[in-house]
């Protein structure tokens, strides 16, 4: 099965089955059939692809509901280390972070339910990533949780002084300041 399941309900890693050859590789990065025979039925509607350089911390994001965001992410060069935070309230893994290697070479893909916070770090020279939405993005209902916050113990893989935040992130309140409208509904 091309689907992993983590311990935090919805998030699943995607691994694709790459055919590989002395041409290079092939593989279908998202397929609605397959998809929708693992019970996932989503309707991307944007995709969205970033370039950063190494030490790079994008995150920690979300939207506020009605306008909350599923994603769909990989890496198309570089490395990644990708980061979540369960943020539904009632969520038996609320308050917790989830944490994955994306690189190009791996192919590994994450697929972030709404209600996630999330986040990454580059931690190859350079690093692109792609990723699918089912929202368009909502400027009015941006959100997000400090980087830096200690409770969540997120293990970035760089540090801190090599860290490049940007300014909007650097405001981002910790885990239990953070204003959300979140409920796990099981």
């Amino acid at each position: 099965m091309p689907f992993i399941k983590t311990e935090f309900p919805g998030l699943m890693v995607f691994e694709p089955k790459v055919f590989e050859d002395n041409r290079g590789y092939f593989f279908e990065s998202y397929n609605k059939n397959l998809f929708s025979e693992e019970g996932i039925n989503i309707d991307f509607v944007q995709d969205n692809q970033a370039s950063s350089s190494f030490g790079v911390i994008r995150g920690l994001h979300f939207q506020r509901e009605p306008y909350a965001q599923t994603k769909l992410l990989r890496v198309l060069s570089g490395e990644i280390i990708d980061a979540v935070v369960d943020i539904r309230k009632n969520s038996p893994t609320y308050g917790k972070a989830y944490t994955i290697l994306l690189s190009a070479e791996n192919k590994k893909q994450l697929l972030v339910p709404k209600g996630f916070a999330h986040g990454y770090s580059v931690i190859s020279e350079k690093a692109e990533v792609f990723y699918k939405c089912d929202e368009f993005y909502h400027k009015e209902s941006e959100g997000g949780i400090a980087w830096d916050d200690s409770s969540l113990q997120i293990k970035w893989r760089l540090p801190f002084d090599k860290a490049l935040i940007s300014e909007k992130d650097r405001q981002l309140p910790v885990m239990k300041d953070c204003i959300h409208n979140f409920v796990f509904k099981g």
